[in-house]
């Protein structure tokens, strides 16, 4: 009995650190409710099929912006879903149990560094991959959560790890739509490819960024480079695998989601064509939300996911080709957003290349740089992350009072008002790091042309190329498009509507004569220019 009796408490003992293990991540009340909704009443356990079914994907046509979906790929899906169950829930003879459901639940979502949840994303990749029956180049040395890897990667194969975890994040944006029907629709992610391709290889110098086919990429991509190119530019890549696994989860509980969920993608999103011929393409701003955190990351991607709805452009402030190119036009639509700003620029000098800026508090009018925070962005050809140098970050917790030179995040200056002569005018146009008149991003008031210098005089931002083959010259490129998203949310759209509202009261205010003033024909500005007209040498004594 003494033995029986300590078995039994040595198990609620580990039950309570399980159930308490998991209650720390806030979903206690969620797994409880897809347990008992799941589980078998006779054997006490969720049976397998069941488990499974619930992460299973199959999406069989799916679509793409810009190169041809290997075969391969919707077959790799179908085998998402046993893969999970496999790698991360032990099974018993009567299936899975409480506490290895719990278990399970923590090796995914629990609370964990960083290196182990990518570890944990690409084990999953790997046994998915093994169970298609494709080829790959990973061994992990054990079956712990921070084993150790080895191998390389393929170029095609980083291409089915990116758009993997897109399928979840768009899947997991599908279950809660409730209109509409659209088809699985996966990113280009052509610029994120050749951003791991740079960072873990040694490109040859012949080799052409500009035109470059991922499929004929033969490079063999280090898993130990890979996994620190994955930290530093794409860190939010695992909450794909995260979100997927509680949004699958949670849906499990409502006996109104059918099985046809994983079939069909559900929701409104913008046709095709309209989100082509944007700057903000799908791929351009997953890859730009995958570098950030929180509400701006889902911000960026609400016009690319299935959603309810309607106004699925409605973060677009201005775009060059609509509301018209310059300065004016620009600070017209952005005037009064106090918030969040993708700064999105194209341009041409031999070859076609994007970059953009995130700043987090809008623009001001100022003959200064200003802003507290923000990154500079390189998307094509190549994708790069240039977020604030550590030098930045030291100055301003230092002193926070101090205008340092390196903190010049953004400029933003138009044609000054009412003065009749400066000496030294400041230049009209937007700026992003750098020094006036020594900008590391320059662009000109009329939009027609942007100037982007070497990182060497820019102390704000990491150093690094804005394209490839850039050299110590600045280089001046015509402007094609410019876009501005704004990503403060309804809250900032709203304010940006109260202060254009006001405006407009001012201007129809300032605009409408007082007819008081003239009242009398003689005190009339009207009879005044007539009778100076009439007799201009008439000599005319001030009143007094």
């Amino acid at each position: 009995m003494g033995a029986s009796s300590s078995i039994v408490q040595k198990g609620t003992s580990e039950q309570r650190e399980v159930e308490s293990l998991a209650a720390s991540t806030g979903a206690m009340p969620m797994l409880q409710n897809s347990f008992s909704k799941l589980v078998n009443p006779q054997t006490n356990a969720i049976p397998l099929q069941s488990l499974q079914q619930v992460f299973c994907l199959n999406y069989k046509n799916p679509d793409c912006e810009a190169s041809n979906i290997p075969d391969c790929f919707p077959g790799l899906l179908d085998h998402l879903g046993a893969s999970i169950v496999d790698l991360f829930f032990i099974t018993g003879r009567e299936g899975v149990s409480w506490i290895e459901f719990l278990r399970g639940y923590l090796k995914c979502c629990g609370r964990m560094p960083a290196s182990m949840a990518l570890n944990a994303l690409l084990r999953v990749f790997a046994t998915t991959f093994t169970k298609a029956g494709l080829p790959l180049k990973l061994e992990f040395e054990s079956s712990d959560d921070d084993c150790k890897i080895s191998g390389s990667f393929l170029a095609t194969d980083v291409l089915m790890l990116l758009w993997m975890c897109w399928t979840m994040l768009w899947d997991s944006s599908t279950s809660r739509c409730t209109k509409g029907k659209e088809n699985l629709r996966l990113p280009d992610v052509n610029h994120l490819i050749l951003s791991a391709v740079v960072s873990c290889t040694e490109v040859d110098s012949g080799f052409n960024l500009w035109d470059c086919g991922i499929s004929a990429l033969e490079v063999e991509l280090p898993v130990g480079k890979f996994l620190t190119w994955d930290l530093t530019t794409v860190p939010s890549l695992t909450d794909c695998f995260t979100h997927f696994v509680n949004v699958r989860l949670q849906n499990s509980v409502s006996s109104e989601v059918k099985s046809e969920l994983s079939s069909s993608s559900l929701g409104k999103i913008p046709p095709r064509e309209v989100c082509n011929i944007h700057l903000l393409t799908h791929g351009r701003a997953w890859a730009i939300s995958l570098s950030l955190k929180g509400t701006i990351s889902a911000e960026i991607l609400k016009p690319h996911l299935p959603s309810d709805s309607d106004e699925t452009l409605e973060n677009l402030l201005y775009r060059s080709s609509f509301h018209g190119r310059g300065l004016n036009r620009f600070w017209s639509n952005i005037e009064g957003y106090h918030g969040p700003l993708l700064f999105l620029v194209s341009a041409a000098a031999g070859d076609v290349h994007e970059d953009s800026a995130l700043t987090q508090q809008g623009f001001e009018n100022r003959d200064v740089f200003c802003g507290s925070s923000g990154s500079l962005y390189a998307i094509g050809p190549i994708f790069h992350v240039f977020p604030p140098s550590d030098m930045c970050l030291r100055e301003r917790e230092r002193e926070r009072d101090m205008v340092w030179k390196d903190k010049n995040f953004v400029y933003s200056h138009l044609h000054p008002t009412g003065r009749a002569y400066e000496p030294y005018p400041k230049p009209v146009g937007i700026a992003f790091g750098g020094t006036i008149g020594n900008e590391r991003i320059y662009i000109h008031e009329d939009f027609a042309r942007v100037t982007i210098r070497h990182h060497a005089v820019d102390k704000t931002y990491q150093p690094g190329s804005l394209f490839p083959s850039q050299g110590f010259l600045a280089v001046e490129a015509l402007i094609s498009e410019v876009e501005v998203w704004g990503l403060g949310g309804r809250t900032a759209k709203e304010v940006q509507a109260s202060f254009k509202k006001r405006e407009e009261l001012f201007i129809e205010h300032r605009r409408k004569a007082n007819l008081k003033t003239f009242a009398s024909w003689e005190d009339s500005p009207e009879k005044m220019m007539m009778d100076m007209m009439s007799d201009p040498n008439a000599v005319r004594r001030e009143d007094r």
